[in-house]
């Protein structure tokens, strides 16, 4: 049997493996020892899977996820969230819509830490939620704000999502957390640009303002209390772009640093720590069994040929780099509403990554791209990840449909951010241009 035939009908089982509930690691890992033994024969395929599973697991940059998820996990139960939405809050309070301003700034600030938008979500509805409704906020409002910013924490280091997609595509770490704050950046301007601009002209979305008196000194002494996410972000930000840590070094000294803040916050509990290991262990062996499923899955299908046709015919048809960018962009939003941002990189990306390579597309851009890709899957139904955590946080108090009302005015500004991202490229490739080293 033609091997394309066969690379085709193992993508087809693998569909029918995710449509009858199969996780999704075990269904690409079934999907391609099943594909390799038609395409290899059983003594090749059992000889092959052992060097192929050890050697996608052995790449040393996979060691900074336990190390950044280690570094989040610290930073959650170390208390800087809530200085981090603190610290907003008093900033912005007197402003329209301020509270839910505070909520997008926060949430940036807490991606410095988190790594990953889950922790986020749930940290920040248990922070931001119950003070907006002390004050009347629109449910919706308040909801949306939550469950949408948290989402941005994946593109600031450090990202869990940015070191998988690196150790998958070869593109540079460095480069690639770096790119991650500029995005970051304007995202969460965006959000607040459109939060001012509603409450404005719609007053009763946030009608009544904290009557709280906020003087200079209390801004000063509020900003004071985030000094350690100041420190965190100096560590990983200078030393990446100065090139003095690799990502995985930085990974390193900012959990320490972050063990050391716990200590100094006075948050350094044995139950905490043993939550924080519990936790980075877990996340850690979900991973694992994803990168090893994705990579059975990859080399059955590189093997198959298939990706190599797709990148030829492309090439044959002149497809326009904008256009291709376009159509993955509509995949991957479709993938979203089912899947989580990692397994769709892992499901995609042994089909794409020819394709872009072949296209010349930069890898770093296009990881910017696919990562605010990932935040609109993170609250777009009927999946949406981050909508359900936030759900499972607040119970009773906001219902499923107001939250999911709540994320439609800054879905359009995520689409409005990646139309940005899409048309200049050097807002994500700026930083990563002038570092030093790779």
């Amino acid at each position: 049997m033609d091997p394309l035939i066969i690379g085709f009908l193992g993508i087809l089982f693998l569909v029918a493996l995710l449509a009858l509930g199969v996780p999704i690691a075990f269904a690409m890992a079934l999907s391609g020892f099943s594909g390799l033994i038609v395409l290899l024969g059983v003594e090749k395929t059992f000889f092959l899977l052992p060097l192929h599973y050890y050697s996608s697991v052995s790449v040393f940059t996979l060691t900074a996820i336990p190390l950044f998820l280690l570094l989040g996990y610290v930073s959650v139960h170390g208390g800087l969230t809530s200085a981090a939405f603190d610290c907003a809050r008093i900033w912005l309070v007197k402003i329209p819509g301020g509270l839910a301003m505070s909520t997008c700034l926060a949430s940036g600030l807490f991606g410095a830490c988190a790594g990953t938008g889950v922790p986020a979500t749930a940290a920040m509805g248990r922070i931001a939620i119950p003070e907006m409704l002390r004050f009347n906020y629109d449910k919706s409002l308040a909801a949306g704000s939550v469950a949408s910013a948290a989402t941005i924490a994946v593109l600031v280091p450090p990202s869990i999502m940015m070191v998988v997609y690196s150790v998958t595509t070869g593109a540079s770490l460095g480069k690639l957390l770096l790119a991650g704050y500029v995005p970051a950046a304007l995202s969460i301007i965006i959000y607040m640009a459109m939060i001012f601009i509603r409450v404005r002209f719609n007053p009763s979305l946030a009608p009544n303002m904290p009557g709280e008196i906020v003087t200079w000194t209390k801004r000063w002494k509020a900003l004071g209390s985030v000094w350690g996410i100041l420190v965190l972000i100096v560590t990983l930000l200078g030393g990446l772009y100065s090139g003095f840590f690799t990502p995985t070094e930085a990974a390193a000294v900012g959990s320490l640093v972050a063990f050391i803040l716990m200590i100094i916050n006075r948050k350094f509990t044995w139950p905490k720590i043993r939550d924080t290991f519990s936790e980075t262990l877990g996340i850690m062996g979900m991973v694992i069994l994803l990168v090893l499923g994705a990579s059975v899955f990859g080399l059955f299908i590189t093997l198959s040929g298939l990706p190599q046709e797709l990148a030829k015919w492309i090439g044959l048809v002149g497809v326009n780099i904008f256009i291709l960018i376009f159509v993955i962009a509509i995949v991957y939003v479709f993938l979203g509403m089912f899947f989580d941002a990692l397994s769709i990189l892992l499901l995609t990306m042994p089909i794409l990554l020819p394709v872009l390579i072949s296209m010349e597309v930069n890898l770093i851009w296009f990881g910017i791209i696919y990562i605010k890709l990932t935040e609109i899957g993170a609250i777009t139904p009927p999946v949406g990840l981050s909508v359900y955590v936030l759900k499972g946080v607040v119970g009773d108090k906001i219902s499923l449909a107001e939250i999911f009302r709540g994320i439609g005015a800054f879905l359009l500004m995520d689409i409005l951010t990646l139309a940005l991202l899409i048309i200049f490229p050097q807002i994500s490739l700026f930083l990563p241009n002038t570092m030093r080293g790779g």
